[in-house]
């Protein structure tokens, strides 16, 4: 750490670690999308963005700003193929929602943090789909949608979560962890 004082690559670094949770999120985001499938398609990709999102807006929050949530969301609107702006609408408010209840979500642990991490992403898939659906009826055709598709998204979302979180936890406590008073 001295060496890198000395030669004067902290500020570098500091703004690479204030980069890490929006480039988290945005690999996350192409890794859930690439088109590549174990399972033959039978089930949809989870939504790894949301990870880092919940997790940085609980443990950094001064990294994980709102813009940083929008640029995700709309990495995942146009690597998806659905409608513009769901999950960019989907992530900001469930952001705010996290954001707003931060002290409650925080303080959990172990099986309840898999639990609150599955409602900030029952949220999310319920915004998103009153989304489709509001986008859906104003169509011509006017159905629906069906429930089984994001239902499937949620559970897997949640499956992937607590490997998902160890990797960005190890991230953190790599490359942000180590300059927390420095940013």
């Amino acid at each position: 750490m001295a060496t890198m004082e000395r030669t004067g690559a902290q500020p570098r670094f500091r703004n690479f670690a204030g980069l890490v949770p929006l480039l988290t999120g945005l690999f996350l985001v192409v890794i859930a999308n690439t088109p590549i499938s174990l399972l033959a398609g039978l089930v949809p990709s989870p939504l790894l963005g949301l990870v880092p999102i919940y997790f940085w807006c609980l443990v950094r929050p001064d990294l994980m700003t709102p813009i940083a949530v929008m640029a995700i969301g709309l990495a995942e609107d146009i690597l998806s193929g659905g409608p513009p702006g769901v999950w960019t609408l989907a992530f900001v408010l469930t952001y705010a929602l996290v954001a707003r209840q931060r002290d409650s979500f925080a303080g959990l642990s172990g099986v309840a943090a898999v639990v609150g991490f599955a409602g900030a992403a029952l949220f999310a898939c319920v915004m998103a789909y009153l989304t489709v659906a509001a986008l859906a009826l104003l169509s011509p055709n006017g159905h629906l949608p069906p429930l089984l598709p994001i239902v499937s998204e949620l559970a897997m979302t949640v499956l992937f979560y607590v490997p998902t979180a160890l990797v960005v936890g190890w991230l953190h406590r790599r490359l942000v962890g180590a300059s927390r008073g420095d940013i």
